[in-house]
């Protein structure tokens, strides 16, 4: 097991120990290399381009100072197989999102996907989530100057792909576990606006029994305040029900889902016992969120399955088992 890999699955233990040291600072921008001399460039929403550095033929990270987030973060976008010889098609645009105390390399470092969408005809985007990879507008005792994670995803850097890399108007987004929250989050709260959602192994019942206090042990692992992500789960009810996908479900009608989750403990994966814990803490509120979509009669490919752990063996078959959900909503089948 990585050490990041570890980090998340003890969030959970030191929650529930009660442990942790918090400092009162809002969650920063995670770094990534860029080129100095690459000249900044503007972007809609006001987001500009201070960094480029190419990987390869297909593959850039960028550098994006952002207004909403109040820092610059590092994208990685990789371009389809024929974009060079298609400069005046545009493109869909599919999100891949972090999970907690990981970075925006996580997809390329831990999945094929790079090959696996290689002939796709899709824009690839991977955008920093912050220290805890919860991509969201935090609350921050109501500070104006809060860094807003979700405005970054969902409009700055749209802009930023829209004048930079040709992105059409069709999207989806898919993550894992805080990634998949953000995935479903992001959905709910911008109806229309993603024609696909997946999640694997996400939180997406935040005030179900348990995990305020997952949310809380996560934020925590950075050092953070829990009470400056959405304020206290029971005195900003409100809030937290804004940026929950249960409570914001009904406005999932209409959008290609795709969510899945492992029981972990029993049955789990005994190589990787913290991950399969972890797991298995998050099973019982994807049973209730599904049951949601049911009661609301929103259609969503389903795989809750037995055992597995909270970690990216399990994550590389499900996404590749929701591509077609992905595809369709993208316009690609």
């Amino acid at each position: 097991m990585t050490r990041k890999r570890r980090c998340a699955a003890l969030a959970v233990t030191t929650a529930l120990l009660g442990t942790g040291v918090v400092l009162t600072a809002p969650p920063g921008a995670a770094g990534a290399a860029a080129s100095a001399a690459e000249a900044a460039a503007p972007a809609a929403a006001g987001a500009t381009v201070v960094g480029e550095t190419w990987l390869d033929a297909r593959t850039v990270d960028l550098m994006i100072a952002s207004p909403a987030v109040g820092a610059s973060l590092p994208v990685r976008v990789v371009l389809p197989t024929g974009y060079a010889a298609n400069p005046d098609r545009t493109w869909p645009v599919l999100y891949l999102l972090q999970g907690a105390h990981d970075d925006y390399t996580s997809w390329t470092r831990e999945t094929d996907v790079v090959d696996f969408l290689a002939g796709q005809d899709v824009l690839t985007v991977m955008p920093s989530s912050g220290p805890t990879g919860i991509p969201t507008d935090w609350w921050n005792y109501g500070s104006a100057d809060a860094p807003d994670y979700e405005t970054f995803q969902v409009d700055e850097l749209m802009g930023v792909l829209q004048q930079r890399f040709r992105a059409g108007t069709k999207r989806a987004v898919a993550g894992v576990s805080t990634g998949g929250y953000g995935a479903l989050a992001f959905a709910a709260r911008h109806p229309g606006t993603f024609g696909a959602a997946a999640s694997y192994s996400g939180i997406l019942d935040t005030t179900a029994l348990g995990m305020p206090t997952v949310l809380d042990a996560i934020v925590a692992r950075e050092r953070l305040l829990p009470l400056t992500l959405w304020g206290s789960h029971l005195l900003n009810r409100d809030n937290w029900n804004r940026h929950n996908p249960y409570a914001q479900a009904r406005a999932l009608q209409g959008t290609g889902l795709y969510i899945s989750q492992g029981s972990g403990l029993p049955g789990g994966d005994f190589g990787n016992l913290e991950g399969a814990l972890l797991e298995g803490t998050l099973w019982a509120q994807a049973h209730r969120f599904t049951a949601r979509l049911d009661s609301l009669g929103i259609a969503a490919q389903v795989h809750l399955y037995s055992g597995g752990a909270h970690a990216w063996p399990n994550w590389r078959q499900e996404f590749k088992a929701s591509w077609p959900t992905l595809a369709k909503g993208l316009g690609l089948s």
